[in-house]
């Protein structure tokens, strides 16, 4: 409990504010023993015939792997890259989080020449972990910790995620207070989906610098958030309140992009699945939650009211994240260590590998991996393109889907407000039954082939449940039409289970596929993806309402289901012909790469203790 007081945002600032002298760190505290390789001590001369360190054994660093370079972009949704790419096995190493165990390995291979020890003297300076075991190592951390990490995470996904449909039961008194047709009072659902696309390529980078971290964008822009959800429950025009929509978006999206990245930083590939399940779960869910949260008050007390909860909301996760939300950058962490030991040992020389990276960076190279690449590669890569069209199209057909509710449950049905908005809990239900579907799948079918591997399997391996939610779709939307006030309120009721289902078994599989894939433009990848599938889900709802208007329930959504099965095919493709794709792509993880892998000794070592337990 100490060191997750000591190492969340107010543990950070009582710790600043007394001068160090509270909450400190093993290096500050009286007895710590400064490990020999940091240790100031003289220059010995080595013979010239050394030809790596590592041989030598001198820097005691770990190692001797060489591993392909790193993709530091930290673009747009540049964690939920990261996060990703660790569940894809044998890509630990290649992504961003991974990035001073890589260049670790790179630097223990270097070699010494003209019988000095200037590189050896260079490699003893690098800050890193003091052992396999180091408390501080956010893998080493306990399970209870790291489940705590995970919940933290996904309330922040949800009180964000939330803030687009919570606004759903409010658009009709908006209507009238504001004097706008529904097309036009539905941009306040659309501008804020805008914005948490945006807002990765512009905020999500921050959490990638290691004098930052990711603990003090999360609470800084939440607490923004919780702010602005003030003036817009008490505005009083339309154009401020749509600015303010779009700035809540855009200002609340960083959990979204890098909740996944924070969750890799300190599960290990074979276990973090599980937890980026649990990840995805919180995403899809929060969208169906949120009108059954705020239908009753806005029913009751007026449109207002749904901002206001979604202040309290928010302002809950805050109070919670503040106090006990630890920092899980390892490169924060290594450069935090690094500052410490530097003013122990008075050794001005000492560095974390993230220092080293962060001062290499122009200005220029961040701009073109986080805004350019992105682009780039949706319209170069075939596998990206397919992705990108099937989540965006699916993410459009979720918020085109809702709009139908009121019109069967209110109209339809002649429920009340605050009731018609309960079978959005259907989808709930869905999410939660697929993803323990999803979880016995990891472990019975992907876990055995990954841990024979040795870690070292294809792309591939992680598609079969999305071919699997590619029937789900359909499967809810066909039914709901035809059922939706023609039977019973319970048929049209189940259909809208299946959305849950397919969400769950199509985007997990994707979302770990893209990175595994592009280990090294994992960011790149994913920030593609976050941003069109925003763009794409913001534009239906505006559609959907006329749509629905002059086709009606049944064929609004027959249609909706007729897109939904031109892309069945897409993941059968991809796990059939994805090797093929990836062996024609400059950038894409070739087979061979695969192969001439080393394997994940840490996971398998893992599994090997689980197995004895």
């Amino acid at each position: 409990m100490h060191q997750t007081f000591r190492d969340s945002f107010i543990g950070q600032i009582i710790y600043f504010a007394s001068g160090r002298k509270l909450l400190q760190h093993p290096e500050e505290r009286p007895g710590f023993v400064v490990p020999e390789k940091y240790r100031p001590r003289e220059k010995q001369a080595r013979s010239p015939n050394t030809t790596s360190l590592s041989e030598a054994g001198a820097d005691g660093v770990g190692s001797t792997e060489k591993r392909r370079p790193v993709d530091a972009t930290g673009g747009g949704g540049a964690a939920a890259a990261a996060a990703a790419a660790a569940a894809a096995p044998g890509a630990a190493g290649r992504d961003v989080e991974t990035q001073s165990t890589s260049r670790e390995s790179e630097a223990s291979d270097r070699t010494v020449v003209d019988g000095t020890e200037e590189q050896f003297d260079e490699e003893r300076n690098i800050v890193t972990w003091y052992g396999p075991d180091d408390p501080e190592n956010p893998k080493n951390w306990s399970l209870l910790k790291k489940c705590w990490v995970t919940l933290a995470i996904m309330l922040m996904t949800s009180s964000v995620y939330m803030g687009s449909s919570i606004y759903s039961p409010a658009i009709t008194q908006t209507m009238t207070y504001f004097g706008l047709g529904q097309v036009t009072a539905t941009l306040g659902l659309s501008l804020f989906v805008v914005g948490y696309g945006v807002g990765p390529l512009f905020l999500a980078p921050i959490t990638e610098i290691p004098a930052v971290g990711r603990t003090a964008p999360y609470i800084i822009t939440l607490a923004i958030f919780c702010v602005l959800q003030v003036p817009t429950a008490l505005v009083t025009n339309f154009a401020g309140f749509a600015i303010l929509r779009f700035l809540a978006g855009f200002i609340g999206s960083p959990p979204l992009a890098t909740g996944g990245a924070s969750l890799q930083d300190i599960f290990s590939p074979h276990k973090l699945p599980y937890a980026m399940g649990l990840y995805g779960l919180s995403a899809a869910s929060a969208p169906a939650l949120a009108p059954i949260i705020s239908g009753f008050a806005v029913e009751t007390n007026g449109w207002r009211w749904a901002f206001w909860e979604m202040l309290w909301l928010s302002g809950g996760t805050l109070l919670i994240t503040i106090f006990f939300l630890s920092e899980t950058s390892t490169n924060n962490i290594l450069l935090r260590r690094a500052q410490r030991l530097r003013r122990l040992t008075g050794n001005q020389n000492l560095r974390s590998h993230s220092e080293i990276q962060q001062g290499e960076m122009t200005g220029g190279e961040i701009v073109r991996m986080t805004l350019v690449r992105p682009f780039s590669m949706t319209f170069t890569e075939p596998i990206v393109l397919a992705i990108n069209i099937y989540i965006g199209l699916i993410y459009a057909v979720l918020y085109s889907y809702f709009e139908s509710f009121p019109i069967v449950y209110v109209e339809g049905y002649g429920w009340s407000l605050g009731v018609s908005d309960l079978p959005f809990a259907a989808l709930l239900v869905g999410s939660l039954v697929s993803y323990t579907g999803f979880c016995l799948w990891n472990r019975f079918y992907f876990e055995p082939q990954f841990f024979k591997a040795q870690g070292k399997v294809k792309p591939e391996t992680r598609l079969p449940m999305s071919m699997a939610g590619a029937f789900a779709f359909p499967i809810c939307l066909f039914w709901f039409a035809w059922t939706a006030n023609r039977t019973h309120w319970v048929s049209p009721l189940i259909a809208s289970s299946f959305f849950g289902i397919g969400a769950t078994w199509m985007f997990m599989p994707f979302l770990t596929y893209l990175p595994h894939a592009y280990p090294e433009f994992a960011a790149s990848v994913l920030a593609s993806n976050d941003f069109f599938r925003s763009m794409m889900g913001a534009g239906m709802p505006l559609v959907a309402v006329p749509m629905f208007g002059n086709l009606g329930i049944d064929w609004g959504n027959t249609l909706l289901g007729c897109l939904t099965v031109l892309l069945i095919p897409i993941p059968f493709v991809l796990f059939k012909y994805g090797p093929w794709l990836r062996a024609r792509s400059p950038r894409a993880l070739h087979d061979e790469d695969i192969e001439n892998m080393p394997p994940d000794d840490t996971a398998v070592r893992e599994h090997n203790a689980d197995q004895v337990v």
